[in-house]
Protein backbone atom coordinates (compact mmCIF):
# COMPACT_ATOMS: atom_id res chain seq x y z
CA UNK A 1 0.00 0.00 0.00
CA UNK A 2 1.36 3.74 -0.69
CA UNK A 3 1.56 5.83 2.20
CA UNK A 4 -0.75 8.35 0.64
CA UNK A 5 -3.44 5.41 0.40
CA UNK A 6 -2.42 5.09 3.98
CA UNK A 7 -2.87 8.31 4.84
CA UNK A 8 -6.69 8.36 3.88
CA UNK A 9 -7.44 5.09 5.36
CA UNK A 10 -6.46 6.45 8.64
CA UNK A 11 -8.01 9.81 7.67
CA UNK A 12 -10.99 7.63 6.94
CA UNK A 13 -11.02 5.66 10.15
CA UNK A 14 -10.45 7.94 12.39
CA UNK A 15 -13.40 9.81 11.18
CA UNK A 16 -15.36 6.90 11.37
CA UNK A 17 -14.18 5.59 14.53
CA UNK A 18 -12.56 8.64 16.53
CA UNK A 19 -9.37 8.45 18.57
CA UNK A 20 -8.20 6.14 19.21
CA UNK A 21 -8.76 3.33 16.19
CA UNK A 22 -7.88 -0.12 15.49
CA UNK A 23 -6.00 -1.55 12.21
CA UNK A 24 -5.35 -4.68 11.27
CA UNK A 25 -1.85 -4.58 9.65
CA UNK A 26 -0.36 -8.10 8.12
CA UNK A 27 2.09 -9.74 10.27
CA UNK A 28 1.44 -7.63 13.00
CA UNK A 29 -2.12 -8.22 13.91
CA UNK A 30 -3.96 -5.16 15.33
CA UNK A 31 -2.98 -2.13 15.87
CA UNK A 32 -4.43 0.63 17.83
CA UNK A 33 -3.42 3.62 16.87
CA UNK A 34 -3.55 7.16 17.65
CA UNK A 35 -2.89 10.63 15.83
CA UNK A 36 -3.60 13.19 18.71
CA UNK A 37 -0.76 15.27 20.65
CA UNK A 38 -2.57 13.90 24.02
CA UNK A 39 -2.21 10.09 22.31
CA UNK A 40 1.89 10.92 21.27
CA UNK A 41 2.00 11.88 24.31
CA UNK A 42 0.96 8.89 26.30
CA UNK A 43 2.77 6.71 23.88
CA UNK A 44 6.01 8.70 24.17
CA UNK A 45 6.22 8.72 27.73
CA UNK A 46 5.27 4.96 28.20
CA UNK A 47 7.53 3.27 30.76
CA UNK A 48 10.28 2.19 28.70
CA UNK A 49 10.56 -1.57 30.50
CA UNK A 50 6.76 -1.70 28.60
CA UNK A 51 7.90 -1.36 25.20
CA UNK A 52 9.62 -2.65 22.01
CA UNK A 53 10.08 -2.69 18.74
CA UNK A 54 7.13 -4.81 16.96
CA UNK A 55 8.72 -7.51 15.20
CA UNK A 56 9.01 -9.44 12.64
CA UNK A 57 9.87 -6.27 10.98
CA UNK A 58 10.22 -5.86 7.53
CA UNK A 59 13.74 -3.68 7.32
CA UNK A 60 15.32 -6.59 9.86
CA UNK A 61 17.21 -8.37 7.02
CA UNK A 62 18.65 -4.61 6.26
CA UNK A 63 20.05 -3.46 9.15
CA UNK A 64 20.26 -6.83 11.81
CA UNK A 65 18.67 -8.17 14.40
CA UNK A 66 21.20 -5.79 16.63
CA UNK A 67 20.75 -2.52 14.53
CA UNK A 68 19.96 0.10 17.39
CA UNK A 69 16.34 0.55 15.34
CA UNK A 70 15.46 -3.09 16.42
CA UNK A 71 17.12 -3.50 19.85
CA UNK A 72 15.57 -4.78 22.70
CA UNK A 73 15.53 -4.65 26.46
CA UNK A 74 18.33 -2.97 28.02
CA UNK A 75 20.41 -3.97 24.61
CA UNK A 76 18.71 -0.80 23.13
CA UNK A 77 19.93 1.42 25.75
CA UNK A 78 23.34 0.23 25.93
CA UNK A 79 23.45 0.26 21.91
CA UNK A 80 22.10 3.98 22.13
CA UNK A 81 24.57 5.29 24.41
CA UNK A 82 27.49 4.08 22.54
CA UNK A 83 26.20 5.65 19.46
CA UNK A 84 24.30 8.81 21.10
CA UNK A 85 28.15 11.20 21.22
CA UNK A 86 28.92 9.75 17.77
CA UNK A 87 25.76 11.75 16.48
CA UNK A 88 25.58 14.79 19.04
CA UNK A 89 24.96 17.96 17.51
CA UNK A 90 28.59 19.03 18.54
CA UNK A 91 29.87 16.70 16.67
CA UNK A 92 28.38 16.94 13.64
CA UNK A 93 29.13 20.28 13.28
CA UNK A 94 32.68 18.96 11.98
CA UNK A 95 30.86 17.55 8.89
CA UNK A 96 29.61 21.18 7.61
CA UNK A 97 32.08 21.64 4.80
CA UNK A 98 32.13 17.66 3.83
CA UNK A 99 27.96 17.85 3.10
CA UNK A 100 29.11 21.46 1.41
CA UNK A 101 31.16 19.89 -0.88
CA UNK A 102 29.31 17.02 -2.12
CA UNK A 103 26.81 18.81 -2.78
CA UNK A 104 28.65 21.10 -4.91
CA UNK A 105 30.84 17.59 -6.74
CA UNK A 106 27.05 16.52 -7.63
CA UNK A 107 26.26 20.02 -9.00
CA UNK A 108 29.47 19.92 -10.91
CA UNK A 109 28.91 16.46 -12.35
CA UNK A 110 31.61 14.43 -10.95
CA UNK A 111 29.57 11.64 -10.73
CA UNK A 112 27.54 11.81 -13.73
CA UNK A 113 30.01 13.63 -16.08
CA UNK A 114 27.10 16.34 -16.48
CA UNK A 115 27.45 19.20 -14.80
CA UNK A 116 24.29 20.90 -13.33
CA UNK A 117 24.46 23.52 -16.44
CA UNK A 118 21.01 25.59 -18.45
CA UNK A 119 19.55 23.30 -20.05
CA UNK A 120 20.22 20.35 -18.29
CA UNK A 121 17.15 18.07 -16.98
CA UNK A 122 18.18 16.82 -12.95
CA UNK A 123 16.70 13.90 -11.77
CA UNK A 124 16.37 14.69 -8.01
CA UNK A 125 15.74 11.93 -6.45
CA UNK A 126 18.85 9.77 -7.99
CA UNK A 127 21.23 12.84 -7.49
CA UNK A 128 20.28 13.06 -3.48
CA UNK A 129 20.74 9.80 -3.30
CA UNK A 130 24.23 9.87 -4.52
CA UNK A 131 25.11 13.34 -3.11
CA UNK A 132 23.91 11.63 0.66
CA UNK A 133 25.37 8.43 0.16
CA UNK A 134 28.97 10.60 -0.31
CA UNK A 135 27.81 12.41 2.76
CA UNK A 136 27.29 9.21 4.56
CA UNK A 137 30.93 7.27 3.74
CA UNK A 138 33.17 10.43 4.68
CA UNK A 139 30.56 11.24 8.10
CA UNK A 140 30.85 7.07 9.21
CA UNK A 141 33.84 5.51 7.14
CA UNK A 142 36.05 8.96 6.63
CA UNK A 143 35.99 7.98 2.91
CA UNK A 144 36.51 11.03 0.41
CA UNK A 145 39.50 9.25 -1.47
CA UNK A 146 38.15 8.50 -5.03
CA UNK A 147 38.83 5.26 -5.92
CA UNK A 148 37.63 4.09 -2.25
CA UNK A 149 34.60 6.19 -2.68
CA UNK A 150 33.49 4.79 -5.52
CA UNK A 151 34.13 1.08 -4.53
CA UNK A 152 31.98 1.96 -1.59
CA UNK A 153 29.29 3.88 -3.86
CA UNK A 154 28.48 1.02 -5.98
CA UNK A 155 28.44 -1.68 -3.42
CA UNK A 156 26.21 0.36 -1.25
CA UNK A 157 23.76 1.50 -4.10
CA UNK A 158 23.58 -2.59 -4.88
CA UNK A 159 22.63 -3.38 -1.13
CA UNK A 160 19.95 -0.73 -1.30
CA UNK A 161 18.74 -0.92 -4.61
CA UNK A 162 18.04 -4.90 -4.24
CA UNK A 163 16.12 -5.28 -0.98
CA UNK A 164 13.13 -3.51 -3.33
CA UNK A 165 9.54 -3.15 -2.13
CA UNK A 166 8.67 -6.30 -2.72
CA UNK A 167 10.64 -7.94 -0.34
CA UNK A 168 9.78 -5.12 1.81
CA UNK A 169 6.46 -5.86 1.66
CA UNK A 170 6.01 -9.82 0.98
CA UNK A 171 8.64 -11.78 3.40
CA UNK A 172 7.37 -14.75 1.91
CA UNK A 173 9.71 -14.28 -0.91
CA UNK A 174 12.40 -14.28 1.20
CA UNK A 175 13.54 -17.28 -0.02
CA UNK A 176 16.54 -18.85 -2.29
CA UNK A 177 15.29 -20.30 -5.76
CA UNK A 178 18.75 -21.91 -6.89
CA UNK A 179 20.61 -18.92 -6.97
CA UNK A 180 17.45 -17.27 -9.06
CA UNK A 181 15.71 -15.01 -6.71
CA UNK A 182 15.25 -11.30 -5.40
CA UNK A 183 16.35 -12.49 -1.88
CA UNK A 184 19.37 -14.10 -2.99
CA UNK A 185 20.37 -11.12 -4.90
CA UNK A 186 19.94 -9.15 -2.07
CA UNK A 187 21.64 -11.61 0.49
CA UNK A 188 24.60 -11.69 -2.06
CA UNK A 189 25.04 -7.62 -1.94
CA UNK A 190 23.99 -7.56 2.24
CA UNK A 191 27.48 -10.08 1.96
CA UNK A 192 29.50 -7.98 -0.11
CA UNK A 193 28.79 -4.93 2.01
CA UNK A 194 30.06 -6.65 5.12
CA UNK A 195 32.82 -7.90 3.63
CA UNK A 196 34.11 -4.08 3.03
CA UNK A 197 32.74 -2.87 6.53
CA UNK A 198 34.33 -5.94 8.02
CA UNK A 199 38.00 -5.06 6.11
CA UNK A 200 37.62 -1.20 7.20
CA UNK A 201 36.91 -2.04 11.30
CA UNK A 202 39.81 -4.57 10.91
CA UNK A 203 42.11 -2.03 9.11
CA UNK A 204 41.27 0.89 11.76
CA UNK A 205 41.64 -1.34 14.72
CA UNK A 206 44.85 -2.41 13.55
CA UNK A 207 45.90 1.36 13.52
CA UNK A 208 44.78 1.53 16.53
CA UNK A 209 41.40 3.32 16.40
CA UNK A 210 40.79 6.88 16.88
CA UNK A 211 39.62 9.07 13.98
CA UNK A 212 37.36 11.87 13.75
CA UNK A 213 34.85 9.76 11.94
CA UNK A 214 31.74 7.79 13.24
CA UNK A 215 33.61 4.59 13.16
CA UNK A 216 36.98 6.11 14.79
CA UNK A 217 34.46 7.26 17.63
CA UNK A 218 32.54 4.10 18.26
CA UNK A 219 35.66 2.26 17.94
CA UNK A 220 36.89 4.19 20.96
CA UNK A 221 33.75 4.60 22.73
CA UNK A 222 33.23 1.75 25.72
CA UNK A 223 30.35 0.34 27.38
CA UNK A 224 29.74 1.07 31.00
CA UNK A 225 31.52 -2.53 31.88
CA UNK A 226 34.22 -0.90 29.68
CA UNK A 227 33.85 -3.91 26.68
CA UNK A 228 34.20 -2.35 23.47
CA UNK A 229 31.61 -2.93 20.84
CA UNK A 230 32.02 -6.65 19.12
CA UNK A 231 33.02 -6.82 15.57
CA UNK A 232 29.45 -8.27 14.40
CA UNK A 233 27.46 -5.86 16.35
CA UNK A 234 29.15 -3.07 15.08
CA UNK A 235 29.01 -4.10 11.32
CA UNK A 236 25.13 -4.16 11.95
CA UNK A 237 25.20 -0.38 13.48
CA UNK A 238 27.35 0.98 10.98
CA UNK A 239 25.02 -1.02 8.29
CA UNK A 240 21.75 0.71 10.06
CA UNK A 241 23.93 4.14 9.78
CA UNK A 242 24.44 3.79 5.91
CA UNK A 243 20.50 2.84 5.27
CA UNK A 244 19.18 5.59 7.30
CA UNK A 245 21.23 8.23 7.21
CA UNK A 246 21.05 8.04 3.46
CA UNK A 247 17.08 7.68 2.08
CA UNK A 248 15.97 9.62 4.72
CA UNK A 249 17.50 12.93 4.16
CA UNK A 250 17.53 12.01 0.43
CA UNK A 251 13.65 11.54 0.36
CA UNK A 252 13.44 15.13 2.26
CA UNK A 253 15.61 16.98 -0.08
CA UNK A 254 13.54 15.98 -3.12
CA UNK A 255 10.48 16.75 -1.22
CA UNK A 256 11.58 20.25 -0.26
CA UNK A 257 12.91 20.95 -3.87
CA UNK A 258 9.18 19.90 -5.35
CA UNK A 259 7.68 21.99 -2.33
CA UNK A 260 9.23 25.37 -2.92
CA UNK A 261 9.26 25.44 -6.82
CA UNK A 262 5.42 24.61 -6.32
CA UNK A 263 5.47 28.32 -4.33
CA UNK A 264 7.16 30.61 -6.00
CA UNK A 265 6.34 33.33 -2.93
CA UNK A 266 8.15 31.06 -0.53
CA UNK A 267 10.77 30.08 -2.75
CA UNK A 268 11.45 33.90 -3.35
CA UNK A 269 11.58 34.68 0.44
CA UNK A 270 13.89 31.62 1.12
CA UNK A 271 16.48 33.15 -1.67
CA UNK A 272 16.30 36.58 -0.04
CA UNK A 273 17.57 35.26 3.11
CA UNK A 274 20.11 33.34 1.72
CA UNK A 275 21.48 36.09 -0.29
CA UNK A 276 21.32 38.54 2.98
CA UNK A 277 23.64 35.76 4.48
CA UNK A 278 26.28 36.61 2.08
CA UNK A 279 28.56 35.18 -0.24
CA UNK A 280 29.80 31.51 0.62
CA UNK A 281 28.73 31.93 4.23
CA UNK A 282 29.83 28.82 6.63
CA UNK A 283 28.14 26.18 6.87
CA UNK A 284 27.54 27.17 11.00
CA UNK A 285 25.94 30.23 9.54
CA UNK A 286 23.11 28.56 7.03
CA UNK A 287 21.82 26.32 9.82
CA UNK A 288 20.63 29.15 11.72
CA UNK A 289 19.18 30.75 9.32
CA UNK A 290 15.44 30.80 10.85
CA UNK A 291 13.46 30.58 7.26
CA UNK A 292 15.74 27.63 5.91
CA UNK A 293 14.92 25.88 9.21
CA UNK A 294 11.29 26.69 8.89
CA UNK A 295 11.03 25.27 5.27
CA UNK A 296 13.18 21.85 6.04
CA UNK A 297 10.46 21.49 9.25
CA UNK A 298 7.66 22.34 7.54
CA UNK A 299 8.90 19.62 4.14
CA UNK A 300 9.31 17.17 7.00
CA UNK A 301 6.02 18.25 8.68
CA UNK A 302 4.02 17.39 5.55
CA UNK A 303 6.34 14.41 4.53
CA UNK A 304 7.79 12.59 7.61
CA UNK A 305 10.63 10.02 7.08
CA UNK A 306 8.79 7.10 8.39
CA UNK A 307 4.55 7.41 8.41
CA UNK A 308 3.84 5.33 11.47
CA UNK A 309 5.29 4.69 14.80
CA UNK A 310 5.00 1.24 16.03
CA UNK A 311 5.30 0.03 19.57
CA UNK A 312 4.80 -3.32 20.97
CA UNK A 313 4.14 -3.73 24.52
CA UNK A 314 5.77 -6.65 27.15
CA UNK A 315 3.06 -5.91 30.09
CA UNK A 316 -0.52 -3.77 30.47
CA UNK A 317 -1.01 -0.06 29.46
CA UNK A 318 -3.78 2.33 28.73
CA UNK A 319 -3.73 4.31 25.58
CA UNK A 320 -6.46 7.37 25.38
CA UNK A 321 -8.37 5.23 27.29
CA UNK A 322 -8.48 1.96 25.65
CA UNK A 323 -6.92 -1.18 27.64
CA UNK A 324 -3.95 -3.06 26.59
CA UNK A 325 -2.07 -6.25 27.37
CA UNK A 326 1.49 -7.66 27.04
CA UNK A 327 1.73 -8.46 22.64
CA UNK A 328 -0.72 -6.00 21.78
CA UNK A 329 0.49 -2.81 19.45
CA UNK A 330 0.11 0.55 19.37
CA UNK A 331 1.02 3.16 17.48
CA UNK A 332 1.00 6.69 16.24
CA UNK A 333 0.42 7.98 12.58
CA UNK A 334 2.36 10.91 11.94
CA UNK A 335 0.22 12.12 9.06
CA UNK A 336 -2.78 12.27 11.01
CA UNK A 337 -0.46 13.97 14.41
CA UNK A 338 0.80 16.17 11.77
CA UNK A 339 -2.28 17.39 10.21
CA UNK A 340 -4.72 18.18 13.18
CA UNK A 341 -6.39 21.40 12.69
CA UNK A 342 -6.72 21.65 16.13
CA UNK A 343 -3.04 22.47 16.44
CA UNK A 344 -1.84 23.08 12.23
CA UNK A 345 -4.10 26.01 10.53
CA UNK A 346 -4.50 25.19 6.85
CA UNK A 347 -2.53 21.71 7.46
CA UNK A 348 -2.30 20.67 3.88
CA UNK A 349 -0.91 23.91 3.19
CA UNK A 350 2.67 24.00 2.72
CA UNK A 351 3.35 27.07 5.16
CA UNK A 352 6.96 27.32 6.56
CA UNK A 353 6.12 30.82 8.60
CA UNK A 354 3.74 28.63 10.86
CA UNK A 355 7.37 27.42 12.58
CA UNK A 356 8.60 31.33 12.73
CA UNK A 357 4.98 31.81 14.82
CA UNK A 358 4.98 29.63 17.71
CA UNK A 359 7.07 26.60 18.77
CA UNK A 360 5.69 23.37 18.69
CA UNK A 361 5.88 20.66 21.27
CA UNK A 362 7.42 17.46 20.78
CA UNK A 363 4.33 15.75 20.91
CA UNK A 364 2.75 18.10 18.24
CA UNK A 365 5.49 17.93 15.76
CA UNK A 366 7.32 14.37 15.77
CA UNK A 367 8.66 13.75 12.73
CA UNK A 368 11.69 11.67 13.60
CA UNK A 369 9.58 9.71 16.45
CA UNK A 370 9.57 10.57 20.31
CA UNK A 371 10.81 9.38 23.87
CA UNK A 372 13.59 6.82 23.76
CA UNK A 373 13.00 5.62 20.86
CA UNK A 374 13.78 8.77 19.24
CA UNK A 375 16.03 8.70 15.51
CA UNK A 376 19.80 9.05 17.47
CA UNK A 377 20.83 10.31 13.82
CA UNK A 378 17.83 13.35 13.74
CA UNK A 379 20.56 15.77 14.26
CA UNK A 380 22.62 14.98 11.49
CA UNK A 381 19.63 14.72 8.93
CA UNK A 382 18.36 18.33 10.02
CA UNK A 383 22.14 19.42 9.63
CA UNK A 384 22.48 17.68 6.27
CA UNK A 385 19.25 19.06 5.49
CA UNK A 386 19.58 22.17 5.85
CA UNK A 387 23.25 22.64 4.04
CA UNK A 388 22.58 20.35 1.25
CA UNK A 389 19.11 22.44 0.40
CA UNK A 390 21.06 25.57 0.49
CA UNK A 391 23.76 24.77 -1.50
CA UNK A 392 21.78 23.76 -4.19
CA UNK A 393 19.32 27.18 -4.34
CA UNK A 394 22.41 29.61 -4.50
CA UNK A 395 24.57 27.28 -7.13
CA UNK A 396 21.74 26.92 -9.58
CA UNK A 397 18.19 28.12 -10.71
CA UNK A 398 15.53 25.18 -11.03
CA UNK A 399 12.18 24.98 -12.30
CA UNK A 400 10.04 22.16 -12.05
CA UNK A 401 9.83 20.01 -15.71
CA UNK A 402 6.03 20.36 -16.63
CA UNK A 403 4.79 17.13 -15.57
CA UNK A 404 5.45 17.97 -12.06
CA UNK A 405 4.78 21.81 -12.30
CA UNK A 406 0.76 21.16 -11.77
CA UNK A 407 -1.56 18.83 -10.16
CA UNK A 408 -1.25 16.34 -6.82
CA UNK A 409 1.84 15.51 -5.64
CA UNK A 410 3.51 12.15 -6.98
CA UNK A 411 2.29 9.38 -4.50
CA UNK A 412 4.56 8.14 -2.17
CA UNK A 413 5.74 4.12 -1.55
CA UNK A 414 8.39 2.58 1.03
CA UNK A 415 12.02 2.89 -0.15
CA UNK A 416 14.11 0.75 2.10
CA UNK A 417 13.61 2.27 5.44
CA UNK A 418 11.39 5.57 4.80
CA UNK A 419 8.63 6.28 2.14
CA UNK A 420 9.12 8.93 -1.23
CA UNK A 421 7.94 10.20 -4.08
CA UNK A 422 7.10 6.93 -6.55
CA UNK A 423 8.41 8.22 -9.67
CA UNK A 424 11.34 10.58 -9.97
CA UNK A 425 10.95 14.17 -9.72
CA UNK A 426 12.76 15.61 -12.76
CA UNK A 427 13.91 19.52 -12.68
CA UNK A 428 15.21 21.87 -15.48
CA UNK A 429 18.27 23.87 -14.80
CA UNK A 430 17.46 27.38 -15.89
CA UNK A 431 19.91 30.50 -17.60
Amino acid sequence: MSSDLLERYVSWRRGRDGDPFRVRIPALGSVLFTGTPEGARELFRAPIELLEPPLPNPIEPMVGAASLILARDGRHKLERALLAPALHRNRISAYGNAIREAARAELDGERTGNPWRPGTRVDARAAARALTLRVILAAVFGIDEPVRRAEYTAVTTDFLESFGPTLFMVPALRRNIFGLSGWERFSAARDRLDRLIDAEVRRRRADGGGGDDLLGLMLDTRYEDGSAITAADLREQLRTLLVAGHETTATALVWALFRLHREPDVLNRLLDELSAAGTDPDPSVLVKLPYLDAVCQETLRLHPPVPIVLRRLTGDFTLRGVPLVAGDTMGISMHLLHTDPAVWPEPRRFRPERFLERRFGPFEYAPFGGGHRRCVGSALADYELRIVLATVLTSVRLRLSPRFARGGAPLSVPHTITVGPRTAITFDVQP
